[in-house]
């Protein structure tokens, strides 16, 4: 099982982008249960899963209309979210240097 560190920024993310609260829910809830041992484990789950620097993975949410930027580290089986918005505000950002802000 893997741990979502700082729940409650998804919970931000999800008052602010009501639209997807379900959608990252159902995420949070599918993730917590897995055992990845690698990226390519969780590549085979998640197929429009993308891997960046830092050891970051993007979701595409929503059909793409979202983008959520986690890091992941498969030996702890840690999750930190890191960002999550618009697939028009992710083209904004730089994916390996972003970090959540309220």
């Amino acid at each position: 099982m893997y741990n979502i560190i700082a729940r409650a920024t998804l919970l931000f993310y999800c008052k602010k982008y009501p639209e997807a609260a379900t959608t990252l829910q159902v995420w949070y809830h599918e993730l917590i249960k897995c055992s990845f041992r690698n990226f390519n484990e969780l590549k085979q789950a998640y197929g429009n899963a993308s891997l960046v620097g830092d050891d970051r993975v993007i979701f595409n949410i929503m059909g793409n209309k979202y983008r959520l930027v986690v890091r992941i580290v498969f030996e702890y089986k840690a999750v930190k979210i890191k960002w999550f918005g618009t697939h028009k505000e992710y083209d904004k950002i730089d994916v390996s240097a972003i970090q959540h802000k309220k």
